[in-house]
């Protein structure tokens, strides 16, 4: 996988009808964090991996926004060293440099654009296996809307991840069929966990993505004393127990 960003692109999409998500279903993605074991204090690793294929066109800058607010969050927590991967057009799949710097992950964020093509998660799903053979990876975030590979393929991928200890959290924008099957199967293998959201849950997702990032960079006590800025951050310590 090359060190500079790039995007993904998307094929046909299945035909849906976009729900919002339920506080239930929040709460459900809350229950299934609280299973994982927490990181260990001290300077932590997340991949950040987004679908960048035209159908998110539409909610491409609210994501930059979300995504940029989500590191700047945790620059307090810990540290949080990040990398981005991206998918888009025909066969691109970028992961970048490990960054720390939130600005510098903003700025990486922006050179990406929306193109045409199909799905690459498998393609991440592997990336991400070896970056943990390499050095430990106490996340990984996807963020996407659809799905055009083989379930079993990424139930594969997806249960050398588990096996490695590395839980992927999914979030799906929209309600496509194959792909929330895909991401909840994912999400089981990894020990992670999946919730849906639309454009109008944008403040949500936004806490549960930093909460998320929190997690991931200083375990338990990071996601405590962060507990007092964020309500997402407080249901899931309370999950945490």
């Amino acid at each position: 996988m090359a060190a500079d960003p790039k995007v993904p692109v998307n094929q046909e999409r299945g035909e849906t009808a976009p729900a919002p998500s339920s506080s239930a279903e929040v709460s459900a993605f809350l229950d299934q964090v609280k299973a994982r074991v927490p990181a260990s204090s001290g300077q932590g690793r997340l991949i950040f991996a987004m679908d960048a294929t035209m159908s998110r066109q539409s909610s491409w800058d609210m994501a930059l926004e979300l995504q940029g607010d989500m590191f700047r969050a945790v620059k307090e927590a810990g540290g949080l060293d990040v990398q981005l991967v991206y998918f888009r057009g025909f066969n691109e799949c970028r992961a970048s440099k490990w960054v720390r710097d939130p600005d510098a992950l903003a700025r990486l964020m922006r050179q990406v654009s929306c193109q045409g093509g199909s799905t690459q998660m498998g393609k991440v799903l592997a990336h991400a296996r070896r970056e943990s053979e390499q050095a430990k990876v106490n996340a990984v975030v996807y963020v996407g809307d659809c799905m055009e590979e083989e379930l079993d393929e990424l139930s594969a991928r997806a249960g050398e991840l588990g096996l490695l200890g590395v839980p992927v959290f999914l979030f799906q924008e929209g309600r496509e069929a194959r792909a929330e099957r895909a991401y909840k199967e994912i999400a089981r293998l990894t020990s992670g966990a999946y919730c849906p959201f639309d454009v109008g849950s944008a403040r949500q997702l936004r806490e549960l993505l930093t909460a998320v990032a929190v997690y991931a960079s200083g375990g338990r006590k990071a996601l405590k004393d962060f507990s007092g800025t964020s309500s997402a951050a407080l249901r899931l310590l309370e999950q945490l127990g």
